[in-house]
């Protein structure tokens, strides 16, 4: 059995996910004003639209016509230009559509340049019902400016009278629309469009839309056109019952944006204006990888129109729900124009529904909840997935009229949590009651398939032989994890009575329960470990993705000994993330090791900093002792080159003296335990003591002087930092 899920006796089975597209086709028209009340500029917006339209369809089973329209005025003119005849929407018919649109053109005075627009109305419809499947959606696109003008067209009659019968064949055209189920959507083209025409010509068509709500509605729109791809993109999305997401704001090329693709999405399209036909377009899903513009990849279908042109569209069957990556790359000249990205998409929307108790008795009060999930079961996380749902519900059985339900999403009575995709609400069973009961719900909302669910359930009589109670916590776990939960069970009856135990409401393989059936002794009360399992990553595939997802089944109990009346049906809730990698599970770690080695390298870089600090021989009084301790010359030194001093002794045989030179014979810098240290080129180095001298030449000897003034001075008092001869000579050194 496929496309259901096996369930307890007295239940209706659980439709599970089904990846074939399975969305009805689309025949529709669209009819271009090519009068002369619009300006070129207005013509060239309305090919545009009438292109766009065509590459928006998701559904290759569709059908268009396109043909312009003005008024015949003269023997030899007719009303109505036929440019695309009806041609189904695959990649090769969006190509053919876009190119025949090109043969729209403003009318001359010689072709006739009023605006018939009972003549447009009767085209559509003849074309959108001439063997057609009556069963497939018929939709007008009725581009103008809303001015009609019948006075020079002889085929209404005496010129005074021509206005009347145009208004007159007006209302018939729109009763045989309505009458043929054809939708009319006007879009106002031009600076000032007609609009209360334009809302009189949507409401004399058809009014019901694809599904049962205002959004779905015929209504017309004023097209500007430098918006007209996000606006010709929400009526579409309206009148087809699709979707749409705006992307970010635009960008110039090269660039690359990012657009969502909701998990509810079963067909999509991503259109991409590029502003100039010169522009490439590359696409990536969620997960990284660029996908091909046609064929198949992984589990998705993908089909490519319009590539050649300024606007593309890229048609996804099955798409990776999340963030998809467009890179727009375009060559020199050809960067001006911003390119915007948007998507139109198609879905599925499922419900799981509980009623607790599942077998209450005449009087007592039970709680209805229905919660939204993707048709693969996950639990869908945003609610902008689901904006304009309208859920229904009511309460059936015997002994009592039906119960109308309202369940809510707020976070109010007894809805827990707003806006978490569980629709709560509760119904006190009437006291009259007796028999079979029913709950139900349907889930409408446009551009997603229409979903009923319900659970029926028997009037218990009396106290029932077995209750039990689940105790199952919600659980943020990864693939393969278990969760272990209790069953409280408490059988009065004097007989054995085997429980059945299954997870309902999810496609299967994700989530399994155990033990599958449980043997109640008789009169035991107590309680059983029952343990949920979460299916190894390699089901989930790609789905998983980085953020998880989130798993909404039913645990269900069932009495096989009690005729299988359901004793439990036990919502349960499971985020489900990717194992971590290493790195993840060990970041923690890693940002400490590496926080510690920045530390140590900020107190090793201190030190470092100190004990060159501490070198700096700035301030050091070098005096020059001859062999009889006479002092010759004091000098004082400056900064040093890394921490070392270096200098020459001058004139040693008639004026002794030091001198900084670069690169001099001798260097001194400070010693780290007092003192200094004496360097000689070629002769290593030497340890001067605070009180003492050493050798420097065969007749000189070097000795540190008192440090009185210098350590005090300020690195840029003059020639203190170079370094210089002070004092004078001294008779004796001791």
């Amino acid at each position: 059995m496929t496309g259901a899920l096996l369930a307890p006796p007295g239940h209706d089975p659980v439709p599970v996910a089904d990846t074939r597209p399975a969305f009805p086709a689309v025949n529709y028209a669209v009819a271009v004003d090519e009068s002369a009340s619009l300006a070129a500029a207005d013509m060239a917006a309305e090919k545009a639209a009438a292109a766009r339209i065509a590459l928006g369809d998701v559904s290759s089973q569709s059908h268009v016509t396109v043909f312009g329209f003005a008024a015949a005025e003269s023997e030899g003119q007719r009303a109505v230009d036929p440019v695309c005849p009806r041609t189904a929407l695959d990649a090769a018919g969006r190509d053919t559509v876009g190119a025949c649109v090109t043969k729209l053109r403003g009318r001359e005075k010689s072709q006739g340049t009023g605006t018939d627009f009972p003549s447009a109305i009767r085209q559509g419809v003849h074309d959108l019902t001439d063997g057609t499947d009556p069963s497939q959606p018929r939709v007008l696109f009725l581009l103008t400016d809303g001015y009609m003008d019948v006075s020079d067209s002889p085929k209404y009659g005496d010129p005074a009278h021509r206005d009347d019968e145009g208004d007159r064949q007006l209302g018939l055209a729109l009763k045989e629309a309505r009458d043929e189920h054809v939708q009319v959507w006007p879009l106002g083209f031009g600076d000032q469009p007609r609009m209360d025409e334009l809302k009189r010509m949507a409401a004399g068509g058809y009014q019901k839309g694809c599904v049962d709500l205002p959004s779905a509605t015929p209504a017309p729109r004023k097209v500007e056109p430098a918006a007209i791809g996000t606006t010709l993109e929400d009526i579409f999305a309206a009148a087809h019952c699709l979707r749409h997401e705006r992307g970010p704001d635009p960008k110039r090329p090269p660039s690359t944006q990012e657009i969502a693709i909701s998990p509810l999405a079963t067909v999509g399209s991503i259109v991409v204006d590029k502003g100039d036909p010169a522009v490439e377009i590359t696409y990536y899903d969620p997960s990284g990888n660029k996908v091909p513009t046609h064929g198949k990849y992984h589990k998705s279908s993908f089909e490519l129109a319009g590539g050649n042109g300024v606007v593309e569209a890229l048609k996804i069957v099955d798409p990776l729900p999340g963030p998809w990556k467009v890179k727009a790359e375009a060559p020199e000249g050809h960067r001006s124009l911003p390119v915007s990205v948007s998507v139109l998409w198609q879905g599925e929307l499922r419900g799981a529904i509980t009623m607790d108790p599942p077998s209450p008795q005449a009087g007592d009060e039970v709680e209805v909840t229905m919660r939204l999930q993707t048709r693969e079961g996950y639990q869908i996380k945003d609610p902008r997935d689901y904006a304009g749902l309208r859920v229904r519900s009511a309460l059936t059985g015997d002994g009592f009229d039906p119960l109308k339900l309202d369940l809510t999403d707020d976070g109010k009575a007894g809805d827990s949590t707003a806006s978490d995709g569980s629709f709560t609400g509760s119904v006190r069973v009437p006291k009259g009651a007796d028999g079979a009961l029913k709950v139900s719900a349907t889930l409408t909302a446009a551009g997603l398939s229409a979903d009923t669910r319900s659970e029926t359930g028997e009037i218990a009589p009396g106290q029932l032989p077995v209750t039990t109670a689940l105790d199952l916590p919600a659980a943020d776990v990864h693939p393969g994890a278990r969760i272990s939960g209790t069953l409280a069970v408490h059988n009065t009856s004097g007989a054995a009575h085997t429980l059945r135990l299954a997870v309902t409401d999810l496609q299967p393989g994700l989530l399994s329960v155990s033990p599958a059936r449980i043997t109640l002794r008789p009169g035991e009360s107590g309680t059983r470990k029952v343990t949920v399992e979460v299916a190894p990553a390699a089901v989930f595939g790609d789905r998983l993705g980085h953020g998880g997802l989130k798993l909404a089944g039913t645990v269900t109990a069932a009495d096989t000994t009690d005729h299988g009346r359901t004793l439990v049906r036990s919502p349960i809730s499971v985020r489900v993330t990717p194992e971590p990698t290493v790195v993840d599970r060990y970041k923690w770690y890693f940002l400490s090791a590496a926080a510690l080695l920045v530390v140590l390298a900020l107190v090793a870089a201190a030190w470092v900093r100190q004990r060159r600090r501490g070198q700096d021989p700035y301030g050091l009084v070098l005096r020059l002792v001859d062999e009889d301790g006479s002092v010759l010359n004091e000098h004082r030194a400056g900064h040093g080159n890394k921490q070392w001093y270096e200098f020459a002794v001058a004139e040693p045989h008639r004026s002794p003296r030091i001198e900084r030179r670069p690169h001099g014979p001798y260097a001194v810098r400070r010693g780290l335990q007092g003192g200094a240290v004496l360097r000689k080129r070629g002769g290593g180095r030497t340890p001067v003591p605070a009180r003492g001298q050493v050798p420097l030449t065969d007749s000189l000897y070097l000795a540190l002087g008192e440090e009185t003034r210098g350590r005090q001075r300020s690195a840029d008092t003059p020639g203190r930092e170079r370094g210089e001869n002070v004092g004078g000579a001294y008779d004796s050194y001791l």
